[in-house]
């Protein structure tokens, strides 16, 4: 298991890499560094920001025509062949201008739009959510979440249904507050209803599912601003979280991605200090986590995608190297299982 930077790659490595946090957006073939602004990469980056609690996602969502781009109200679909703007072409509007939301393709080709900041004083929550029609290139509203968040995850369960979880939340003065609890979205009667609540209250993590239809949440930001290292197991067959292995280090703003054995890696994020090299995996075998050695670069809110060759690219992302500081990198590795 190791890192390499990407300097080369196969053919079956190409791959549309997205960044997940403010940063630009390039096509990539598994070599070099992602193209920015005045490259042949193409771009949507906006202004870089020092301010943690605002690396919000602003790109969201993954349909089976191509990649929904999100950005307020506005919309953009990604398709193999080009128009009188290259590959991007208008579609129709979301009936609410947000950013943080998620966005879950679902499996009859609908996507899923789910909460996020709205506009507003302070960029409150909302609860709010919608539905793309890919056929019709129009949203509609499809009612509300249990409770407005924002940074929380979206995950499609082997059954259909969405499990949506943690972020955070508006409180009294202006302040914000992680969040514990958990709903599910059903697709057959278009409706969210609560679940039991995770253990810790998590903001920025990350959601994986298993090949055994479990999700992993590992990570977060608590209420208090603590950084965890604790995971748990959501259990669709009980509607439950449970406790498992910790990580080995306190992580937000990693990822995490599904390698074809069943393992789960997790690298990068933020410990609350600074920005990780730090990787680990964990087996659901046995409930641990290990470790998988270390990235060329520390990187926090980077991409991460599984290639078709078993490899994982990790892409951009920022560095910090200390509290409030933040600088964004344009390099890639590779992480060999």
């Amino acid at each position: 298991m190791l890192f390499s930077e990407s300097k080369s790659g196969h053919a079956d490595d190409a791959i549309l890499v997205l960044s997940p946090a403010p940063g630009p957006v390039a096509r990539a073939a598994g070599a070099g560094s992602i193209a920015g602004r005045g490259s042949q990469g193409m771009t949507i980056s906006p202004a870089p920001t020092t301010d943690r609690s605002s690396r919000m996602p602003i790109l969201v969502g993954l349909g089976l025509v191509g990649l929904v781009a999100v950005t307020l109200a506005g919309a953009l679909v990604v398709g193999r062949a080009g128009g009188a703007h290259g590959p991007f072409s208008p579609t129709g509007s979301m009936t609410t201008g947000r950013y943080g939301a998620t966005a879950t393709a679902l499996p009859d080709g609908r996507v899923l739009i789910a909460g996020g900041y709205g506009n507003g004083s302070n960029s409150p929550m909302i609860a709010s959510a919608e539905l793309y029609d890919r056929a019709t290139g129009t949203f509609s509203p499809m009612g509300s979440m249990t409770t407005a968040r924002a940074g929380h995850t979206a995950t499609l369960l082997s059954d259909g249904r969405v499990l949506i979880a943690g972020g955070r939340s508006a409180v009294s003065g202006g302040s914000y507050s992680s969040l514990t609890s958990a709903e599910l979205y059903d697709p057959a009667t278009g409706t969210f209803s609560p679940i039991g609540s995770m253990s810790v209250a998590r903001f920025q993590y990350t959601a994986t599912l298993l090949q055994d239809g479990r999700v992993l949440v590992a990570g977060g930001e608590e209420t208090n601003g603590e950084v965890v290292a604790s995971a748990e197991l959501y259990d669709p067959t009980t509607g439950s979280f449970r406790r498992t292995g910790s990580m080995a280090a306190p992580r937000y703003w990693h990822t995490a991605a599904l390698l074809s054995d069943g393992r789960v890696l997790i690298a990068g994020g933020d410990d609350g200090s600074k920005s990780l090299a730090s990787a680990e995996l964990y087996d659901p075998g046995t409930g641990g986590f290990s470790a998988a050695g270390s990235m060329a670069s520390d990187r926090f809110s980077q991409a991460a995608t599984l290639l078709s060759s078993g490899r994982v690219l990790i892409a951009g992302g920022g560095q910090s190297p200390q509290p409030d500081v933040v600088r964004t990198t344009a390099s890639a590795e590779l992480f060999q299982p």
